[in-house]
């Protein structure tokens, strides 16, 4: 880096901390039986000031831990935090089939539809209710594949609540209290 500021040093300084204070912090895993998978979307709303485009973010565990997350911006400029949550969710619905398939692969067959939860309920209405109206008509078709793998059985979108919700992590910066529960 060419001519380092006094602000670089702060910056440094904070993430050595950071990186102190959580050398602890893991995912653990234990045994168990329970070999569900279950997921949970989320997502801001216009959350770049750039385009104003918003972050999803999903993560799934099977058994006792997490394994697989992620944390993208959308393509797509939404309308309305339902919308966004909407996308989100199709994103997490094609993640879980994938998953879903991998785990048939290795003799760990999903029998029962795979858990979403979802911490936004007109977002979740969205889902139930193949009706386009003017709220959703302008909604790009390739999202409504959520729709789909809800009606084959594959996908079950619930609602939780905001402070149950495991995703939140992915799409917005959280105070330290609330990002403790996570690690």
């Amino acid at each position: 880096m060419q001519s380092p500021s006094q602000v670089h040093y702060a910056v440094a300084k904070r993430i050595l901390r950071y990186l102190r204070g959580t050398k602890d912090f893991g995912i653990w895993y234990k045994s168990t039986n329970d070999a569900k998978l279950v997921g949970y979307t989320d997502s801001d709303w216009a959350g770049s000031v750039d385009d104003m485009k918003s972050t999803s973010g999903y993560t799934f565990s099977l058994g006792s831990g997490i394994f697989s997350w992620a944390s993208k911006k959308q393509a797509t400029v939404a309308q309305s935090s339902a919308e966004a949550e909407y996308i989100a969710a199709a994103a997490t619905s094609n993640q879980a089939i994938w998953l879903r398939r991998i785990l048939e692969d290795i003799g760990e067959k999903q029998e029962e539809p795979t858990t979403i939860y979802c911490d936004n309920k007109s977002a979740i209405a969205i889902t139930k209710n193949p009706v386009q109206h003017s709220r959703t008509k302008h909604i790009d078709i390739k999202y409504h594949s959520l729709r789909e793998a809800t009606t084959r059985g594959e996908i079950e979108l619930k609602y939780c609540s905001t402070e149950e919700q495991l995703a939140d992590i992915f799409t917005k910066a959280l105070h330290e209290t609330n990002s403790k529960n996570y690690a």
